[in-house]
Protein backbone atom coordinates (compact mmCIF):
# COMPACT_ATOMS: atom_id res chain seq x y z
CA UNK A 1 0.00 0.00 0.00
CA UNK A 2 1.00 3.40 -0.80
CA UNK A 3 1.72 5.92 1.78
CA UNK A 4 1.93 9.66 1.18
CA UNK A 5 3.91 10.50 5.14
CA UNK A 6 7.35 12.27 5.21
CA UNK A 7 9.48 13.59 7.89
CA UNK A 8 10.14 16.98 8.44
CA UNK A 9 11.50 19.36 10.96
CA UNK A 10 9.73 22.53 12.24
CA UNK A 11 11.46 26.08 13.32
CA UNK A 12 12.51 25.00 17.06
CA UNK A 13 14.53 21.40 14.78
CA UNK A 14 12.05 19.30 16.12
CA UNK A 15 11.10 16.10 13.69
CA UNK A 16 7.39 15.92 13.09
CA UNK A 17 5.77 12.91 10.79
CA UNK A 18 3.66 14.84 7.92
CA UNK A 19 0.76 12.06 7.26
CA UNK A 20 -0.66 13.88 4.09
CA UNK A 21 -3.36 12.13 3.62
CA UNK A 22 -6.58 11.16 5.87
CA UNK A 23 -7.62 7.37 5.18
CA UNK A 24 -9.89 6.73 7.84
CA UNK A 25 -12.70 9.31 7.61
CA UNK A 26 -16.36 9.49 8.31
CA UNK A 27 -18.63 11.96 9.92
CA UNK A 28 -19.75 10.15 13.32
CA UNK A 29 -17.06 7.49 14.14
CA UNK A 30 -14.25 5.71 13.12
CA UNK A 31 -14.45 2.62 11.59
CA UNK A 32 -11.53 0.45 13.56
CA UNK A 33 -11.93 -2.59 11.80
CA UNK A 34 -10.36 -1.13 8.73
CA UNK A 35 -7.82 0.37 10.66
CA UNK A 36 -7.08 -3.17 12.05
CA UNK A 37 -6.70 -4.48 8.81
CA UNK A 38 -4.64 -1.54 7.67
CA UNK A 39 -2.04 -2.32 10.34
CA UNK A 40 -2.19 -5.81 9.12
CA UNK A 41 0.85 -4.68 6.60
CA UNK A 42 3.20 -3.79 9.73
CA UNK A 43 3.35 -7.07 11.43
CA UNK A 44 6.64 -8.91 11.11
CA UNK A 45 8.32 -6.06 10.09
CA UNK A 46 11.40 -3.68 12.27
CA UNK A 47 12.14 -0.27 12.87
CA UNK A 48 15.03 1.59 14.57
CA UNK A 49 14.63 4.36 17.00
CA UNK A 50 17.34 7.04 15.47
CA UNK A 51 17.56 8.51 19.06
CA UNK A 52 18.72 5.11 20.95
CA UNK A 53 19.40 2.68 17.92
CA UNK A 54 17.20 0.82 19.73
CA UNK A 55 15.09 -1.87 17.30
CA UNK A 56 11.10 -2.19 17.61
CA UNK A 57 9.57 -5.04 16.39
CA UNK A 58 5.84 -4.82 15.32
CA UNK A 59 4.48 -8.50 16.50
CA UNK A 60 0.99 -9.72 15.29
CA UNK A 61 -0.88 -8.12 19.00
CA UNK A 62 -0.95 -5.00 17.50
CA UNK A 63 -3.44 -4.42 15.41
CA UNK A 64 -5.91 -5.98 17.89
CA UNK A 65 -4.14 -3.68 21.19
CA UNK A 66 -4.11 -0.31 19.07
CA UNK A 67 -7.86 -0.66 17.85
CA UNK A 68 -9.04 -2.23 20.81
CA UNK A 69 -7.69 -0.45 23.67
CA UNK A 70 -9.26 0.97 26.55
CA UNK A 71 -7.57 3.81 25.13
CA UNK A 72 -8.43 3.66 21.61
CA UNK A 73 -12.18 2.70 23.54
CA UNK A 74 -12.34 6.47 25.60
CA UNK A 75 -11.33 8.51 22.40
CA UNK A 76 -13.80 10.39 20.28
CA UNK A 77 -14.45 13.14 17.88
CA UNK A 78 -10.97 14.31 15.93
CA UNK A 79 -8.59 12.09 18.61
CA UNK A 80 -10.08 9.06 17.72
CA UNK A 81 -9.70 10.22 13.73
CA UNK A 82 -5.84 10.99 14.75
CA UNK A 83 -4.95 7.75 16.37
CA UNK A 84 -6.46 6.03 13.56
CA UNK A 85 -4.49 7.93 10.76
CA UNK A 86 -1.79 8.34 12.62
CA UNK A 87 -1.74 4.43 11.57
CA UNK A 88 -0.26 5.31 8.05
CA UNK A 89 2.84 7.21 10.17
CA UNK A 90 4.49 4.63 12.66
CA UNK A 91 7.66 3.84 11.07
CA UNK A 92 8.23 7.07 10.61
CA UNK A 93 6.87 7.94 14.44
CA UNK A 94 9.05 5.36 15.90
CA UNK A 95 12.02 6.71 13.88
CA UNK A 96 11.98 10.16 15.39
CA UNK A 97 10.89 8.99 18.58
CA UNK A 98 12.51 10.62 21.82
CA UNK A 99 12.97 10.37 25.28
CA UNK A 100 13.14 7.15 26.26
CA UNK A 101 11.38 6.40 29.38
CA UNK A 102 11.40 2.83 31.29
CA UNK A 103 8.85 1.89 33.87
CA UNK A 104 8.43 -1.52 35.31
CA UNK A 105 5.61 -4.12 34.82
CA UNK A 106 2.98 -3.77 37.10
CA UNK A 107 0.32 -5.80 36.00
CA UNK A 108 -0.06 -9.76 36.23
CA UNK A 109 -1.70 -9.60 32.60
CA UNK A 110 1.65 -8.42 31.06
CA UNK A 111 4.20 -10.75 33.69
CA UNK A 112 4.67 -12.64 30.56
CA UNK A 113 4.91 -10.76 27.17
CA UNK A 114 6.25 -7.57 29.08
CA UNK A 115 8.63 -9.45 31.38
CA UNK A 116 11.30 -7.03 30.95
CA UNK A 117 9.03 -3.77 31.94
CA UNK A 118 8.09 -1.30 29.35
CA UNK A 119 9.21 1.79 27.67
CA UNK A 120 7.52 5.09 26.90
CA UNK A 121 8.53 7.40 23.89
CA UNK A 122 7.61 10.78 22.52
CA UNK A 123 6.67 11.30 19.10
CA UNK A 124 4.66 13.98 17.08
CA UNK A 125 3.10 13.92 13.70
CA UNK A 126 0.99 16.54 11.31
CA UNK A 127 -2.72 15.74 10.24
CA UNK A 128 -3.96 18.07 7.25
CA UNK A 129 -6.87 19.87 7.35
CA UNK A 130 -8.80 20.80 4.18
CA UNK A 131 -10.80 24.06 3.40
CA UNK A 132 -14.55 23.85 1.77
CA UNK A 133 -12.67 23.32 -1.50
CA UNK A 134 -10.88 20.16 -0.66
CA UNK A 135 -7.46 22.05 -0.52
CA UNK A 136 -5.40 21.54 2.81
CA UNK A 137 -5.91 24.97 4.56
CA UNK A 138 -2.91 23.81 7.64
CA UNK A 139 -2.06 21.06 9.23
CA UNK A 140 -2.71 20.04 13.18
CA UNK A 141 0.85 18.83 15.10
CA UNK A 142 -0.07 15.94 17.70
CA UNK A 143 1.94 14.66 20.60
CA UNK A 144 2.38 10.86 21.30
CA UNK A 145 4.15 8.17 23.54
CA UNK A 146 4.59 4.65 21.96
CA UNK A 147 3.96 2.36 24.02
CA UNK A 148 7.25 -0.41 23.94
CA UNK A 149 6.91 -3.69 25.85
CA UNK A 150 10.33 -5.30 26.17
CA UNK A 151 9.35 -9.02 26.47
CA UNK A 152 10.96 -11.80 27.93
CA UNK A 153 12.79 -12.87 24.35
CA UNK A 154 14.83 -9.04 24.73
CA UNK A 155 12.50 -8.00 21.82
CA UNK A 156 10.78 -4.60 21.94
CA UNK A 157 7.69 -4.58 20.72
CA UNK A 158 5.29 -1.36 19.88
CA UNK A 159 2.53 -2.07 21.75
CA UNK A 160 -0.18 0.69 21.23
CA UNK A 161 0.28 4.53 20.48
CA UNK A 162 -1.82 6.80 23.66
CA UNK A 163 -1.91 10.14 25.17
CA UNK A 164 -2.46 11.69 21.60
CA UNK A 165 -3.08 15.83 22.49
CA UNK A 166 -3.15 18.30 19.94
CA UNK A 167 -0.55 21.08 20.08
CA UNK A 168 -2.95 24.03 20.33
CA UNK A 169 0.24 26.36 19.47
CA UNK A 170 1.59 24.27 16.28
CA UNK A 171 -0.59 24.21 13.50
CA UNK A 172 1.34 25.29 10.30
CA UNK A 173 0.23 26.68 6.76
CA UNK A 174 1.35 23.92 3.73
Amino acid sequence: MDRNVNIITDLKGNKIVLINDIIFKGKRSVNWDDVKNYLEIYVGEFYEIADTNDIVYIGKELPDEYTGSRYTYSLKGANAKAKANASQGIPEMLEIATGKHFRENSGEKHNRNAANGWYRYNSRFALPVYDDSGEVERYNVFHASMLIRHDADGKMYLYDIMDIKKEMSNPFES
